[in-house]
């Protein structure tokens, strides 16, 4: 079993995308199993098959592709993506504490992610841990305070968002 991804198999996961139609996703998760029959338990394309039943609204489904997806091997940029999309779909099913132990594992390989620590501020949210949360949100937008207006701002919302991860200290 190859779990590399050829410029030819890039490319048609690519076309799948291309193709999507978020209203109607039974094409796109046609497409994207019969491309997995072609490569049996290729993980990149067990994801894929996850992720089209994710954005079909089919958590329960999509759950099982991306456990399989994990087990099989992913690394890199595909993994980042698999990890959030797996603690979402935990988080739409209701599974907080599980969806947080994988958010955790991607803020711990990933540390740099954007994408992982407002997936993780989403399900700290539905948590009703809401301070920690908004300071998640409030450093992932701090920390790069050129891309938005914040300007002089930056600093003392990033001090803002360290006092509600402490648990609003006195």
């Amino acid at each position: 079993m190859t779990t590399e991804l050829t410029p030819e198999l890039a490319e048609a996961i690519q076309r799948g995308y291309d193709r999507r139609d978020r209203a109607d996703m039974a094409p796109t998760i046609a497409y994207f199993q019969a491309l997995l029959a072609e490569h049996p338990d290729h993980p990149v394309l067990v994801y894929e098959v996850g992720g089209a039943y994710d954005t079909a609204g089919e958590e329960q489904t999509a759950r099982g592709y991306y456990e399989r997806a994990l087990a099989l091997g992913l690394d890199g940029d595909v993994l980042r993506r698999c990890l959030c999309q797996y603690g979402s779909t935990l988080r739409w099913l209701g599974e907080l504490d599980e969806s947080l132990a994988v958010l955790d594992r991607a803020r711990a390989e990933f540390p740099d992610s954007e994408s992982v620590r407002v997936f993780r501020a989403l399900t700290l949210n539905d948590a009703k841990r809401s301070d920690e949360a908004l300071a998640e949100l409030l450093t992932v937008v701090t920390e790069h305070p050129e891309v938005t207006d914040l300007g002089r701002w930056a600093v003392g919302l990033r001090g803002l968002a360290q006092w509600l991860a402490d648990g609003r200290p006195e």
